[in-house]
């Protein structure tokens, strides 16, 4: 069976809805891929961003809630979530964020490559690495930014751990990943010959405060599984090597997913690359249209009026 490892997609927590979208389409020039609902509460939108056909590893998502309180980063949490860039767009990018009055700092060198590291306005921590080659590469053009300075995709996710043996278990004995390294505090985990959201660096830090989820937290991280065969797999090394039980398996529409905890307490999903996001709507529509499951469409007038005007600055 062909291994197709990597993350599959990021869930975050954010603020007002309309300003989730205002900044990652305008601002940072994603896709808004897919326009659902939390199927747990579907008065809460559930918004997809990514590139043009929604790839895994291109997934960044979130749950939008108007009044939710700031979150707090603490040990067991994803750290700061990752986009690629062509390398020769890191100075594109400080002007853009200047610009926008985006908090942001300085780029510095991380594992031979140029960070900028910034804020979403929910205070969720983001990151632009320069990745040469990555002009080559596809890139979604919606007119927001040139096309040579696009996003391509994640680059890694970073996981603030009380410490890294036991999660680095899991990374490298169910997930696919092997580890290639360490900077400073910093452990890199790869997965090989997978360019696109293909690394996870764990920085073990002691004594550090518990997070506090809220506002620009992540809320899990989820991994991908080539089809329903391979997550069965590491649902069975998560069970038989590590005693870890997932949750069933649960149909997401877009993918299908488990989930457990990692032993630093990092929310973990394991999720299928099919069916995608073309299942209920064609490429070329993306996005456009509010898409609910079977069993929420008979509800579908209600939900509707009980979400807010995503158009709303």
């Amino acid at each position: 069976m062909t291994t197709r490892n990597g993350i599959h997609h990021v869930t975050a927590i954010a603020g007002p809805a309309s300003r989730n979208v205002q900044f990652y389409t305008k601002t940072l020039g994603l896709r808004l891929v897919k326009k659902t609902v939390n199927f747990d509460d579907p008065g809460t939108y559930h918004l997809y961003y990514g590139d043009e056909a929604g790839s895994a590893g291109t997934i960044l998502t979130f749950f939008p809630w108007a009044n939710v309180a700031p979150g707090r980063l603490g040990v067991g949490e994803t750290q700061e979530t990752v986009f690629r860039v062509p390398e020769g767009s890191i100075g594109y990018w400080t002007h853009r964020l200047l610009e926008k009055g985006i908090t942001h700092d300085a780029p510095e060198k991380r594992f031979g490559e140029t960070i900028l590291s910034f804020r979403d306005p929910d205070g969720m921590r983001l990151a632009l690495a320069g990745v040469p080659g990555a002009e080559a590469e596809a890139a979604w053009d919606n007119g927001e930014i040139p096309v040579e300075h696009a996003i391509r995709g994640f680059h890694s996710v970073s996981l603030l751990l009380e410490e890294e043996g036991p999660t680095a278990a899991i990374l490298t004995g169910v997930l696919g990943f092997e580890k290639i390294g360490d900077e400073a505090s910093t452990s890199r985990f790869i997965v090989k010959d997978q360019p696109i959201g293909g690394i996870v660096d764990i920085r073990a830090v002691g004594g550090f405060l518990k997070p506090r989820p809220g506002g620009g937290s992540v809320h899990h991280i989820a991994f991908r599984a080539k089809d329903d065969a391979q997550q069965e797999d590491m649902v069975r090394k998560l069970r038989e090597t590590f005693g870890i039980a997932t949750t069933e398996q649960k149909d997401r529409n877009y993918f299908r997913s488990v989930y457990f905890r990692e032993p630093g307490h990092v929310l973990f999903e394991i999720a299928t690359d099919q069916p995608g996001f073309s299942v209920d709507e064609p490429l070329a529509e993306l996005g456009n249209a509010l898409k609910l499951p079977d069993f929420l469409e008979p509800h579908r007038a209600r939900i509707e009026a009980s979400l807010p005007d995503l158009t709303e600055q």
